[in-house]
């Protein structure tokens, strides 16, 4: 199977000086009666005025001071990391096709051996989230693309021969999930074409976009095929309801009918991730947390709907897998307390066989090249920034695509993590991961708590780029912890933010701030929250309700009221949203998620606060910004606002992510330091 796998982009957060400014004495006034008139006193030379940046016509600035050139100049190295990500093997020869940015935003590049150039083959202002070749002979590849930041993604195809780029779909709708079948005369998507929020199933030859046709009519937000069957007439899809409970379907081609792979209404509620038909078609391999706390790979026989799990032994959520084509050998990527192990499994013995040449980081993207001898995928970790690699299947030899730009920073004398635990607000264990500065900075350090998004993410140790300047540059703490709701720690602990138990993630936060004035390296005076999506509304949760444990506040693209986020979040993701924290439509969850709402409570707001939003997202609107910055400027607190025109959930172009660190390093310096 063949996927275009979408680049997952993490939300860069991070700061501003106040402008200097000069003063000039009076000439002194001549006296009349004097035979000469007097020589004027000389005025003092004036202070030159320092040079500052001006923003760029795409950005919002509202209560940030001027951004000095000399802080520029300061952190300007950190802002000059790169990174690469493994999109798809060229099927005839070794060769790659990568993401990386060269200019503003990540494109496709083309690597033809390890270590070789990257050759940039797309030019737009926006990024490239994905690319795939036809999987056969490789004359072309597609690509999806939204415009600022917008998510309304749209398919096209690169012809290798001439550089042609066409788009296939209409140019209005979003459409993600699309998949080969296994001639390369196909592919399926899901599209939101019909009605504007539907995922319906759509089909096409890429080579005659008058092809494109709808397959199936389906009702939500939440349906994706997962792959085609060997002989191209049946495909898997998926229909996802919440991060916790998902169906397969087997779909007719033919007859454009569905039918249930995985029964519903039971006491258990099951999750599916990634499917691949078996070589024969006769059977499915999967992950699913089916009689388990952890996402498992498991052979589904079609005929007789019996399961045969393959990776009991291994106590973690099965991220990832890939089937070589042949159907011998699985790759299996698993995610052991936030660390990737890669290993190898024989399809007929069943044995698995670790892949130990593999540096300790975070692996995704995995796939194997259609000759079957090799492994493609990203790997990143706190040393090193995301590139692509590969390894023999046969020596487990570790061969490196691309080795990314570090503005000539020394990588590897970076920090790495240490894992630490403290107990919630119930006793529970919660961890998370704890940067400390280099022994250059004594004493107790201040702290950034830097909460994940999702909520259902997790943060992992991988590259946190610019954020090595806080540690290595100002002696900041960073700490970045998975409360209760993350993945990565079984189902249970999934659930425990869910719906009505929202405030208990909260109550988490503050055990943590708590925790933190006990430690011995820590200066608990000097606190700072920040994050994204939901982690930016976390932040604004600690802002109203943990005001007095906190020094300062960095929200990005955060939700400030989780009623006003549903009604306006893009209707095609409204449902899932709902699922996880609620339906606002019940009156009873309506008043719950009023009362905690930090935009109910932003009278509360005591410590300096800045938000930054994307003025395209789709997911937490812009309005949810703007609402809450409003309220707080009554509040007589510095409240710094900063919004990009041309940007969604998160910034991606460089020149906007390279302000929004300028001025976090000014707010970090002026509110956290001082």
């Amino acid at each position: 199977m063949r996927h275009l796998r979408m680049l997952a982009f993490a939300i860069p957060l991070l700061p501003l000086l106040a402008p200097s400014f000069s003063t000039s004495a009076s000439p002194a006034v001549a006296t009349a009666p004097a035979p000469a008139p007097a020589a004027p006193a000389k005025a003092p030379p004036e202070k030159p005025t320092e040079a500052v940046l001006t923003p760029s016509d795409n950005l919002v600035v509202a209560g940030i001071p001027p951004v000095p050139k000399r802080l520029v100049e300061r952190v300007g190295r950190y802002t000059e990391f790169r990174t690469a990500a493994f999109a798809d093997w060229h099927p005839l020869r070794r060769e790659q096709l990568i993401l990386t940015r060269f200019a503003d935003v990540p494109q496709v590049h083309r690597v033809a051996m390890p270590g070789g150039a990257r050759t940039q083959l797309t030019f737009f202002p926006d990024r490239v989230g994905g690319a795939s070749y036809e999987p056969t002979r490789g004359d072309y590849f597609l690509f999806v693309k939204d415009v600022g930041g917008g998510e309304w993604f749209q398919i096209f195809r690169y012809d290798l021969a001439n550089g042609d780029i066409t788009m296939l779909t209409d140019g209005k709708s979003r459409n993600v999930g699309m998949v080969w079948n296994q001639s390369g005369t196909q592919i399926a998507y899901s599209s939101t074409r019909r009605t504007g929020k539907d995922n319906d199933l759509w089909i096409m030859n890429p080579l005659d976009k008058s092809s494109d046709h709808l397959v199936l009519e389906l009702s939500g937000g939440g349906f994706a095929p997962l792959d085609f069957s060997p002989d191209g007439k049946k495909l898997i899809l998926q229909e996802e309801l919440s991060i916790n409970e998902s169906y397969l379907w087997l779909v007719d081609l033919e007859k454009k009918e569905k039918t249930l792979l995985t029964p519903k209404g039971g006491a258990e509620k099951v999750s599916y991730g990634r499917v691949h038909f078996a070589k024969d078609g006769k059977g499915v391999y999967l992950t699913t947390d089916k009689e388990s706390e952890f996402q498992r790979l498991a052979y589904l026989d079609l005929a007789t709907q019996k399961y045969t799990f393959l990776t009991t032994s291994i106590p973690w959520d099965v991220e990832d897998f890939d089937l070589s084509r042949d159907g011998r050998s699985l790759a299996i990527a698993a995610n052991e307390n936030g660390e990737s192990r890669l290993y190898l499994m024989s399809t007929q013995t069943k044995q698995l066989r670790p892949l130990r040449e593999i540096p300790v980081g975070v692996i995704g993207g995995l796939s194997f090249h259609r000759n079957g001898t090799e492994l493609g995928f990203t790997l990143s970790s706190a040393r090193a920034s995301a590139d692509s690699y590969s390894v023999s299947v046969a020596t487990g030899k570790l061969s490196r695509w691309t080795q990314s730009e570090s503005g000539g920073l020394l990588t590897s004398e970076f920090a790495e993590p240490k894992l630490v635990k403290w107990k919630g607000y119930d006793g529970r264990d919660i961890s998370g991961f704890l940067y400390l500065p280099p022994k250059k900075f004594t004493g107790k350090r201040p702290v950034i708590v830097n909460i994940h998004g999702g909520p259902e993410a997790q943060f992992r140790p991988g590259f946190i780029g610019r954020n090595n300047y806080l540690l290595d540059e100002l002696g900041v703490a960073l700490l970045f912890p998975n409360v209760r709701g993350s993945s990565g720690y079984g189902k249970t602990f999934l659930k425990l933010d869910d719906g009505d138990k929202r405030e208990d993630s909260y109550k988490d936060a503050e055990s943590l701030y708590k925790w933190l004035k006990t430690q011995p390296e820590i200066d608990g005076e000097r606190i700072m929250v920040t994050g994204g999506s939901y982690g930016g509304h976390m932040t604004l949760v600690s802002a109203t309700q943990h005001s007095s444990l906190i020094r300062c506040a960095l929200a990005v693209v955060g939700m400030s009221n989780l009623v006003t986020f549903l009604e306006n979040t893009e209707g095609y993701r409204r449902d899932l949203r709902r699922v996880e924290y609620g339906d606002e439509r019940s009156p009873k969850m309506r008043e719950f998620l009023n009362r905690i709402a930090p935009l109910n409570l932003a009278k509360n707001v005591t410590k300096p606060l800045f938000i930054v939003q994307g003025q395209n997202d789709p997911r937490v609107p812009a309005s949810e910004a703007e609402q809450m910055i409003r309220t707080v400027k009554q509040n007589s607190v510095p409240a710094w606002y900063l919004l990009a025109k041309d940007e969604g959930h998160g910034f991606a172009k460089k020149r906007n992510q390279d302000f929004q660190f300028y001025s976090t390093v000014l707010f970090i310096e002026e509110y956290l330091l001082k």
